[in-house]
């Protein structure tokens, strides 16, 4: 028989339990790197409004908690709303979110937008690609529609290193997520990434302490596809090269971090800003 911690406990114990192991057990792998993104990359100002966008996954769910609790203790004045996309998730995932959002008394706003119904009519190829871009365009309409100047999203410090990796092996650059960034299409709006230095192990670890349950991805495409998604993932094969390196050595994803915040311009063939290419020969001349 196993042990459940939580027998007895008020919806109200619970989230509050949740809360405290947020600052008080994980504080130091979790919060503090939460902390720690939102003032080293200036991820939030006063007045903001933010719409934290929760996808149903355990990495926005603890984002949302995040925020709760950096609102509550923080020193800045700025607004939340927990924003909820629902592209066609069938009944029982809709309500998984739910349940998960009032256990953890979390006040959700909830829109639909039929996405899933539109990327699963195409023909060939995967469509997670174009469902990603699409999501965030609804997110960043709604958003915009409820007043918010920034959305919030719950990638974390594995997807960036993942990130790092497939566009050197796949893309040919060197390039990744950044922290936050202005939207191209939304004037402005910002995307913010506040998870952005709490790594995956901590998240599912705290997961597992307050024995929680959220979401993978819940589209009909992954579930009809899920052997073919494993076998074919290029970002499932970055995770397992990181965690082979990581035997190795237990350097290499910070090491692997910094090499994209420390690029040194005097030792590369070449770059881009702006659209513009600029090459190690542009000066070569002038540096005898």
């Amino acid at each position: 028989m196993v042990y459940n911690k939580f027998v007895g406990e008020t919806m109200e114990d619970r989230y509050k339990d949740i809360e405290k192991s947020i600052i008080k057990k994980y504080r130091k792998q979790i919060w503090a790197r939460f902390v720690k993104a939102i003032n080293e990359y200036q991820l939030i100002s006063e007045n903001d409004r933010i719409a934290v966008c929760i996808s149903g996954g355990k990495d926005s769910f603890l984002m949302a908690k995040c925020f709760q609790e950096i609102q509550r203790h923080g020193k800045m004045n700025f607004d939340l709303v927990f924003l909820v996309m629902n592209p066609g998730y069938n009944e029982k995932n809709l309500n998984k979110i739910k349940e998960n959002a009032e256990l953890m008394n979390i006040p959700i706003e909830m829109f639909d937008s039929g996405i899933f119904e539109y990327v699963n009519t195409l023909e060939e190829g995967s469509p997670c690609y174009l469902c990603a871009r699409m999501r965030r365009g609804n997110l960043y309409s709604k958003a915009k529609e409820l007043g918010c100047n920034k959305i919030a999203l719950g990638h974390h410090y594995d997807d960036v290193l993942e990130t790092i990796l497939l566009n050197i092996f796949y893309g040919g650059e060197i390039k990744t997520m950044l922290p936050k960034l202005h939207s191209t299409n939304f004037d402005g709006m910002e995307l913010i990434r506040p998870m952005y230095l709490v790594k995956e192990k901590d998240i599912k670890a705290w997961v597992n302490f307050n024995d929680l349950e959220f979401l993978n991805c819940a589209c009909k495409f992954t579930e009809e596809n899920y052997q073919q998604i494993e076998t074919n993932s290029k970002r499932l094969e970055m995770k397992r090269l990181i965690e082979g390196l990581r035997k190795t050595s237990p350097y290499i994803e910070d090491s692997l971090f910094k090499s994209v915040d420390n690029i040194n311009l005097n030792a590369v063939m070449g770059y881009k800003k702006d659209g513009q290419k600029y090459s190690f020969l542009d000066d070569y001349e002038s540096k005898k």
